[in-house]
């Protein structure tokens, strides 16, 4: 039997001796946080997340368990894909008793179940101001006797461990919209159903070129969007057409990358449900929720797109605009699960674009 004691290291020795709760075993990862109060069942199941250790800043985390994996035409309802993505799991105070109508089991039970670690009674007010100060860092949760190395996940193709390898078509209208997977949560799909649309599901290196669609939707995903140069490569040649263009968090960078924007690494990224994004040249401000460690870089947007939306804390950019063709970039999450559904105008507004085509 494994020891319930294990520890999160950091490569600046910093160590941080906390409870197992989840699956007993020694994995490497890069370390971020979330400040989220809710939603930890849509975190943990969020693609974005591949190849991290999610470490939760708010302290009570379990309380209301993990509801079943009820499918709802295809598509878990309660989950944002169909498998736990995190590395492993921090936080300070682990909730062993769960209560909610809807939960069948413990937090706990859920991880053991897809042996994913985790480590409770961690000061993770601690851990986040280091990781705020020095930035997002490799670590390892780590049992007694184990040996393991860090691993940077962002030098992998994390988008290819995520995504589908087949086309699946989810029935709706008579339009059909692609979405090019890059690690799809699952309400972007359920968003676009419910305003009427059938829904291809593509593998991220999908060559669309030859399909009928009214659009084209690149999904969140992990990582470096760098690791994605056949995603971009193909996108290149679809802006040459006219079909509206939606991007989602990493596609919104992706669609940068294919007009010849560059993109670089955030200090610590933005995961959160509360980051308030600014409509250029007017006072609006939208409250967004948030998972992505890169953005686009200004400076090389070129001359064809204009900036739509800046964040309010650090000025980086969050919505981009083609000016004259009906191509979207939001780095925020307009499906929300979890966090604020303030934007969810965004597929409304995009819809009207694909419906005039």
């Amino acid at each position: 039997m494994r020891a319930d004691i294990a520890q999160l290291v950091l490569p600046n020795h910093i160590k941080f001796k906390g409870k197992s709760f989840g699956y007993p075993k020694s994995i490497a990862g890069e370390v971020v946080f979330n400040t989220g109060m809710t939603g930890y069942v849509e975190s943990l199941t969020d693609p974005s997340y591949r190849g991290q250790i999610l470490v939760f800043s708010y302290p009570l985390i379990g309380n209301y368990g993990v509801p079943e994996s009820k499918v709802v035409k295809g598509i878990p309802k309660y989950f944002e894909s169909s498998r736990i993505q995190v590395a492993g799991v921090i936080v300070s105070d682990y909730s062993h008793d769960y209560r909610h109508w809807q939960a069948v089991r413990s937090l706990g039970a859920w991880l053991q179940q897809e042996k994913i670690p985790a480590l409770s009674g961690i000061d993770t007010r601690h851990l986040t101001t280091i990781l705020r100060e020095e930035g997002s860092v490799l670590g390892k949760i780590q049992f007694p006797g184990d040996k393991i190395h860090f691993d940077d996940p962002n030098k992998r193709n994390l988008v290819s461990e995520v995504s589908i390898t087949q086309p699946r078509v989810y029935k709706g209208g008579k339009q059909k919209i692609v979405v090019v997977d890059c690690g799809v949560k699952f309400n972007i799909i359920r968003s676009l159903l419910g305003r009427g649309f059938t829904v291809k599901h593509v593998p991220w290196d999908y060559d669309y070129s030859q399909d009928a669609f009214a659009g084209i939707v690149f999904s969140n995903g992990p990582g470096d969007p760098a690791m994605c140069p056949d995603t971009v490569n193909l996108l290149s040649q679809q802006y040459k057409k006219s079909k509206p263009i939606l991007g989602i968090c990493l596609g919104s960078q992706i669609m940068a990358r294919a007009a010849g924007a560059k993109t670089y690494k955030l200090k610590f990224g933005h995961r959160s449900h509360n980051q308030p994004c600014l409509v250029k040249n007017t006072k609006r401000c939208y409250i967004t929720s948030q998972n992505h460690g890169y953005a686009v870089r200004s400076s090389t947007l070129p001359r064809h797109w204009q900036v739509w939306m800046t964040n309010a804390n650090d000025g980086t950019i969050e919505a981009i605009k083609h000016k004259s063709k009906p191509f979207w970039g939001v780095q925020f999450h307009p499906e929300a699960t979890p966090g604020p559904v303030d934007t969810n105008f965004i597929f409304d507004e995009w819809v009207k674009l694909v419906k005039r085509q």
